[in-house]
């Protein structure tokens, strides 16, 4: 049965090869091709589905190894990466909570999408992170799980640009793409730090290793894997970029920033739990920053004005509560905490459309009367308590005078040193003018001068090709005639008499001798 898992990512992942592939050379394109890219992506990921959910009862009754390897895929004196999975497991029971939930969203998005303009590019988008979430969870090493969490940040990406003409959209995507590197980032020094200190990147080796490890190597390690845990699922300080990625449609937010990828940090914490536990600091770090999040989420949730940002909110103080779970050491709360979560925040998020028809006549519920005399506080959540200035004064407005720093340096400075390209006007006049000296057209007294540079470097290489330039026009270009040609015969037939004395069979037994003492 551990054979079947190969398959769980494989299929929505060849469901969205077909569907570029369509999508790209113009065979699904239109409303009446609308009913085939759903059926591809629909069938691909209810199959994907299924077979997780074979698999996860193959596990319950005890039918599963706990791995599955299909090869090596990359191998370097004692580094090496295999492709396998887990088939036993906490991964293995989200695979198959996921597989229902993006099965639901697919079919609900069928209808939703309909004759939208990026129809396709959506299913195509959602059945590739479809795989990369499935992937995500199943791998069994830290390379693996990396793969499908950079896939599923660029569908993360490409969705929240999903009206890519919008530029509210476009500018959120790319904010919040830029803020998932610093996890990235994180991730890429924690698989490094696995190698160095237990030499394996294989979870499940990892896990059993955590023992033999130094306080601060697990600390090391596992504080890398938290800082990426943390970006992933939108904990402070980096809380904003969930608000910030709702500019999809709502299917999308809905298995995105409600359901299914919000919660890979949380399963990236869980599933290191014996690494975390060998760390004291890391397990603090995670009550604290889930603690903070969770209050600071929940002040934003009573000034939010629309529907799916305050599910997010809401969303983003489950999230909080799930890792202060995890930093006090209640691993099945949060993993039972978890999974609740997934189900009930994607029907809340794919009901939203209808939400506001059936409160229609429902009264908001007021504030309390304590809370609500504090109006400095309405005015601090309403502003998101300035995390996103504070990020732009911090972060975004040093980097962005730095860059424009180094322009200037770049522009005055080196440009005046190297010489910077003329334009490419000026190429194209140098290469006619040297056609004109070709055939002897002399239209301008400059018709000489066959290069011009600037700079240090640009004046090196103007003199060099004047002098170059000088004696290909006097022996090549205008010639002397019988001077000219006298003088390269008399050049070839010295060369003549060189090589017919070199190739003496004493000059070569010579030559040979010489290099073999300098050999020797």
């Amino acid at each position: 049965m551990d054979s079947l898992v190969i398959l769980i990512p494989l299929l929505p992942f060849s469901a969205a090869a077909i569907l570029g592939l369509g999508i790209l050379f113009d065979w699904l394109t239109g409303e009446e091709k609308e009913g085939a890219s759903a059926g591809i992506a629909l069938w691909a990921v209810t199959m994907s589905g299924l077979l997780s959910l074979t698999l996860y009862g193959a596990d319950v009754l005890g039918m599963n190894r706990g791995s599955f390897i299909l090869g090596t895929w990359l191998q370097s004196d004692t580094f090496e990466i295999s492709i396998n999975f887990l088939t036993h497991g906490f991964g293995l029971r989200l695979s198959a909570l996921f597989g229902i939930i993006l099965a639901v969203v697919l079919r609900f998005s069928v209808n939703y999408m309909h004759r939208e303009v990026g129809f396709h590019r959506f299913f195509f988008v959602l059945t590739l992170f479809s795989g990369a979430m499935q992937w995500l969870v199943l791998s069994g090493n830290a390379v693996g799980t990396f793969m499908g969490w950079e896939i599923a940040g660029l569908c993360s990406y490409l969705l929240i640009a999903y009206a890519y003409d919008r530029p509210v959209a476009a500018a959120n995507a790319a904010r919040v793409f830029v803020t998932s590197r610093i996890g990235d980032a994180a991730f890429v020094i924690g698989i490094g730090l696995s190698y160095a200190f237990a030499e394996s990147v294989d979870w499940m080796k990892l896990n059993a290793l955590s023992k033999q490890l130094s306080t601060g190597e697990a600390t090391g390690i596992a504080f890398c894997f938290a800082l990426a845990a943390l970006v992933k699922s939108a904990q402070l300080p980096f809380t904003p970029w969930l608000l910030r990625a709702l500019e999809g449609p709502t299917p999308s937010s809905a298995v995105f920033y409600g359901s299914v990828m919000v919660h890979a940090g949380v399963f990236l914490v869980y599933l290191l739990q014996p690494l975390f536990e060998m760390s004291p600091f890391a397990m603090a770090t995670l009550a604290v920053v889930g603690l903070a999040t969770a209050v600071y989420s929940y002040l934003l949730g009573f000034t939010q004005t629309d529907v799916k940002t305050s599910l997010i909110a809401a969303t983003s103080v489950q999230l909080g509560l799930m890792f202060l779970e995890c930093g006090l050491g209640f691993w099945q709360l949060a993993g039972w905490h978890l999974c609740a979560h997934v189900i009930v925040r994607a029907y809340q998020l794919l009901a939203a459309p209808s939400l506001m028809h059936n409160i229609l006549d429902n009264p908001i519920k007021p504030v309390k009367p304590a809370l609500a005399k504090h109006y400095w506080a309405y005015t601090v959540s309403l502003q998101r308590f300035w995390l996103d200035s504070l990020i732009d004064c911090v972060l975004v407005r040093p980097i962005g005078r730095l860059s424009h720093d180094l322009r200037y340096f770049d522009d005055y400075i080196i440009d005046r040193i190297l010489g910077s390209p003329a334009p490419a006007i000026r190429a194209i006049s140098s290469l006619a003018q040297y056609e004109e000296q070709k055939i002897g057209a002399r239209l301008n007294d400059e018709s000489d001068q066959f290069a011009q540079g600037s700079g240090l470097a640009g004046k090196l290489a103007e003199w060099t090709s004047a002098v170059i330039h000088g004696f290909e026009s006097r022996y090549m270009l205008r010639g002397y005639g019988k001077n000219a040609a006298d003088f390269g015969r008399r050049v070839g037939q010295s060369a003549n008499r060189f090589e017919a004395y070199i190739i003496r069979p004493r000059y070569l037994v010579l030559f040979v001798f010489i290099t073999l003492m300098a050999a020797f």
